[in-house]
This record gives structure tokens, C-alpha cells and sequence, in this order.
């Protein structure tokens, strides 16, 4: 997409029960899809009052001990607030680990 991105991996042992629950609650009203490991939800680029280039892309990925969540944008405003979307929403889905540990590179 181009070069607005980050990647965080975030420790957990129930990844791809959080992988599920966030594609889940967003399947109504994004384009998701999803299976146990790995999942995409597609944040139109009209969101609420703002307007960008093209829509944001998250990617998860569960692995053994972590998630990995991946996020590209078509800007940095859309990146941060997808970002901060996505860590509030699995923070709630972990309310017994929570917070999470968001290392965004």
C-alpha cells in the first residue's frame, strides 16, 4: 500500500482467541475474514468525519505465545487512529490479561 505502517507482536497465550473475537465483532459492518490463525478487516476509508486515500488494512497473525498485528494506511492519522482502534478493542477482549502489551515498530 505504501509506507504508512506499524507491527506489533503482542505476548499472549490466547491469540487466536482474540484474533477471533476481534474479527468477529467487526465482521457486521467491515470486510473480514478470518480463520483460527490468521485474519484481515479492512477499515473503509471514510471513517466518521474523516476521509482518506484508500482504506486501512489490519492483519493478525496468532502464533504460540503472541499476536502479531500488522497495520498499513494510505496516512499517519488514519495509522495512529486504526492503531488505537484495534489495541482498545482487544484490550476489552483481554480484560484478564489487560492491558496488552503494544510494542508498535
Amino acid at each position: 500500500m505504501n509506507n504508512h505502517y506499524a507491527v506489533a507482536l503482542i505476548p499472549t497465550l490466547s491469540a487466536s482467541r482474540y484474533l477471533q473475537q476481534l474479527c468477529k465483532h467487526w465482521s457486521h459492518k467491515m470486510t473480514v475474514s478470518f480463520t483460527a490463525d490468521q485474519g484481515t478487516i479492512l477499515f473503509p476509508k471514510e471513517e466518521r468525519s474523516e476521509s482518506f486515500a484508500a482504506d486501512a488494512t489490519v492483519t493478525l497473525q496468532a502464533r504460540e505465545e503472541a499476536l502479531e498485528v500488522r497495520v498499513n494506511a494510505s496516512a499517519d492519522r488514519q495509522l495512529e487512529t486504526v492503531k488505537a482502534v484495534v489495541a482498545s478493542h482487544l484490550d476489552r477482549f483481554a480484560f484478564r490479561e489487560a492491558p496488552l502489551a503494544f510494542d508498535w515498530r
